[in-house]
């Protein structure tokens, strides 16, 4: 495998030094909030991820209106982007998360619309070029090794299959970044550890974002890895981006 530079190889919880810590680190905290996951994902971004998922939705419509179209949602958590999709057109779409308790949540809101398979992000367990979409919403920043994941994702991606990450960014300095920041920093780990009951997962979601690509850095990484017809969106004061690929 060709090695690339990188700013950051993959997300490093508090405490963990290896990938395997950090994966495990990362499964053990989303495993704890699934119950509360859904109700503070709306609190905490003011209801803003219910848009956020809706516009991606429409803007992937041509694929999702496709009735043979399959759509793998990767790290779907408790399947809100998997449902967004799914309302979207008759594509078969497809949830895959590693940790237990949010696939529970998710298969029990579903419906039979939509299958739900408990699957690491860096083994999936899918054949070579199986999927016409694949989807990440606030999961990517998540993974452990960014490259392997996304060179997994292009391995079972049909060619010409797009490739769409929904990921959280930095803002630019200025008057409402730093109150974004003061927010996500400050008064966000502090409501979502009371409503939760674990502090710990609410601080490491700043962080993490912190030390994440700025969106010209993963639209690199992207096409080091293979992918086309890379291009970004950013929305919400810069907070927000969604990048998109084709695999050739």
């Amino acid at each position: 495998m060709v090695e690339i530079a990188s700013p950051v190889k993959g997300t490093r919880p508090e405490g963990t030094q290896t990938e395997a810590e950090a994966s495990r680190k990362v499964r053990e905290m989303f495993t704890q909030i699934a119950p509360s996951y859904d109700l503070l994902n709306h609190v905490l971004s003011l209801q803003m991820d219910r848009l956020w998922r809706a516009r991606v939705a429409r803007i992937l419509s041509p694929i999702l209106k496709r009735g043979d179209a399959v759509v793998l949602d990767l790290c779907c958590g408790t399947g809100d982007l998997a449902l967004s999709l799914a309302r979207a057109g008759p594509a078969r779409v497809i949830g895959a998360d590693f940790a237990h308790t949010m696939l529970v949540q998710a298969n029990a809101k579903s419906g039979a619309r939509i299958s739900f398979a408990e699957a690491d992000a860096l083994t999936l367990p899918f054949a070579d070029e199986s999927f016409d979409l694949l989807t990440a919403a606030f999961g990517f920043r998540n993974l452990a090794n960014y490259e392997d994941g996304l060179r997994e994702m292009r391995r079972v991606l049909k060619p010409g299959g797009t490739l769409a990450i929904l990921e959280f960014t930095e803002p630019p300095d200025g008057v409402l970044g730093d109150l974004y920041r003061w927010y996500f920093r400050r008064v966000l780990p502090r409501i979502g550890g009371m409503l939760s009951g674990d502090r710990d997962a609410y601080t490491y979601l700043p962080k993490s974002v912190a030390r994440f690509f700025r969106p010209e850095q993963l639209g690199e990484l992207m096409e080091a890895v293979g992918f086309a017809s890379v291009g970004f969106r950013v929305w919400t004061m810069g907070t927000v981006a969604l990048h998109t690929g084709i695999k050739e």
